[in-house]
Order: structure tokens, then sequence, then C-alpha cells
């Protein structure tokens, strides 16, 4: 008798560590993602916290910067995920060093909507970079729209926010800016000015927190907002990590259960219940017992086992599948649709 066939159910379970993981996305280049990603790296570092960053992006703009910096200045740990040694595993070089407080993911330019959701489904924060041009609107409206359809980033989670990026607030373009980003009711959690500072303080391996603070003042007052909302807790999350990766573990053994008995209630004189009478279901026919009112083992056809076992958890897959994502997508698009037309 042919083995049940099996898919592999894979569950990401959140960490448990007190670790945040910062993403900062958008597909759209020049956008200001690796500026944000190396800046926010440096700050956490310069607060004694142990920082990871790690640079998708093939063009190792955020993993020069790290290898420029002195010894002297705050630690941060590299993983430079674009590239590839054959010499180690994968999950060996992604891995993460323990007692890491913050992880920050710059991510690359023309990241494609189907690479989301592995990128933010364990994220805390997801950060996505707005410029004030017209292009750039139309490609975060895409971007946007992509996390909460494809990634099914959910905007009552609160771990999505928007940064107007090198913006000169006295220009239409930057009023246009505005109404775009009021319209989608994801909040803004910053408005960084186009300054100089930045590219002198990247040049030299620092960070803006690093930079003498007369040089920087402005600037790292606009910085206050993102961090305080960095550091604020998930409104409407009242879960702990614990509690999530506890619920996940009970969720996987449940799903198991369900394929198990949905498979040996289809067949429940053959090894796939091993406990069960032999007769049970020649008896159960018998008797009327049987709903189907036919003695089906007696009869069973060899193929039969591997189909209702196939769809036994597949079926339990899609319902995993439900329960987790618990949104509307076409709720989701139309709470969006105006900023499509915005754009």
């Amino acid at each position: 008798m042919r083995s049940l066939p099996r898919r592999d159910i894979i569950l990401v379970l959140p960490a448990d560590n007190g670790m945040q993981r910062i993403v900062v996305l958008n597909p759209k280049g020049g956008s200001g993602k690796t500026t944000i990603a190396i800046n926010l790296a440096s700050h956490f570092a310069l607060q004694g916290e142990r920082t990871v960053l790690i640079d998708h992006d093939p063009q190792a703009s955020a993993a020069r910067w790290v290898r420029k910096r002195q010894h002297t200045q705050a630690a941060i740990h590299l993983i430079a995920a674009f590239e590839r040694d054959a010499r180690v595993t994968r999950s060996f070089q992604m891995r993460i060093p323990d007692g890491a407080g913050r992880v920050i993911v710059d991510t690359p330019a023309a990241l494609q909507p189907q690479e989301m959701p592995e990128l933010t489904r364990a994220a805390d924060r997801i950060l996505v970079p707005v410029l004030p041009s017209d292009i750039d609107i139309q490609a975060a409206s895409r971007c946007i729209q992509n996390l909460l359809l494809v990634a099914k980033v959910r905007r009552e989670q609160h771990r999505l926010g928007i940064i107007a990026n090198r913006v000169r607030r006295n220009t239409l373009i930057y009023q246009s800016l505005a109404r775009f980003l009021a319209s989608l009711d994801i909040p803004i959690v910053a408005t960084l000015r186009d300054s100089q500072a930045y590219v002198r303080a990247v040049g030299l391996g620092l960070g803006l927190a690093e930079m003498k603070p007369y040089q920087v003042s402005s600037d790292l007052a606009e910085w206050r907002p993102l961090l305080e909302w960095l550091d604020a807790p998930r409104h409407g999350s009242a879960e702990s990590a614990s509690e999530r990766r506890q619920d996940g573990i009970v969720g996987l053994a449940a799903a198991n259960q369900r394929a198990a008995a949905a498979a040996a209630a289809a067949h429940p004189g053959s090894a796939l219940n091993p406990n069960a009478n032999p007769g049970a279901g020649r008896a159960g026919a018998a008797s009327g017992d049987d709903p189907r009112g036919q003695g089906a083992e007696d009869q069973a056809d060899p193929g039969v086992e591997g189909v209702a076992g196939v769809e036994g958890v597949e079926g339990v897959e899609r319902d995993v599948d439900r329960e987790a994502d618990g949104a509307d997508c076409g709720h989701e698009l139309a709470a969006f649709t105006p900023a499509v037309r915005l754009a």
C-alpha cells in the first residue's frame, strides 16, 4: 500500500528575544532607502544597542559604508545578503548574531511584488521612503498597493510607515506629495529635507547622529518623530512575540491533527488509521452508520488513498492561510483606491 503523499507546511514564527526588525523598502531606485537604513543603524549603534545591517542591494552601498567605518566607531554587524559564498550555507550566511537588538534591512531596487512577502513577513516596522516627484509618487502608489494586497500588510497592524524624503517644503510638488500621502490612511512618520549633511556623513563612513551637533541639529530634529514611532508599541496588537509564537506552534499542530484525522476518516481500515478495527468499514456500512451508505473500504481503489490525503492536507493549508491572513483583499483594494487615482 502506498504511503500518504505529503507536502511540508512551512510556518514562519516570530522571534522571541526582543529584537526589532526594520525593513526599508521601495522598488523605485534612488528613493533614499540606503541613506535611511545606514542612519538608523548608526543611531541605534550609538545608543549602545547591538545593531545588524542587512544589505540586499547588489550595488552594495550600505556594505561599503559599513566597511569604511573605523574600529573606534560604534560597531555595526554587516550581513551582505547580495553575496553568495559557496563555502557556507545560505542560512549560516544570513544568521543574526545573539543579542541583536535592532536589525535594519536595506532592500534592492526593482523588487518584484512576489518577493515582498518574504522580506516583510517577519518585519516589525516597514518604512517606505517617497520622493516629491510625479514618477516617485506613482511608483510609491504601486509599492503600497503591493504591500497591502500581495504582502498582506494590514493597516491595523501599525507596522507600515511613510517617509517623505528629500523634500523642499515651499514647492508645488511637495504639496502634491503631501496630498497623496494624506490619502493613504498610513502614517507619515518623518519628513526629511534635502540636505548635504547626508552626503558628507556617508563619505566619512558616519551617520547623521555621529556628526558634530551644530552641523546637523536641524536634520536630527526631523528624525525624532521617526525614532519615536519605531520605539512606540504597536497599537492594536495586544499579543506579545512569545504569544504569537505559541499560537503558531499550536496552529501547526492542530493543522497536522486535522490532516491526519481527515485522511484516517477517509480510510478507517487502512494503514492511515492503525488503531482502527479492520471490519469497522463493513460494519458501519451494514448498520447504516456510514453516511455514504456503502462499504467503501471493501472496494478501495489503490489510487484513492493518495488523492484523499493530498486533498486533506491542501484543505488544511487553505484554512491556515485564511486564518493567518485575516484580511479581505477586496476591502484593502477599495480602501486604497483614492491613492491609486491620485497617482
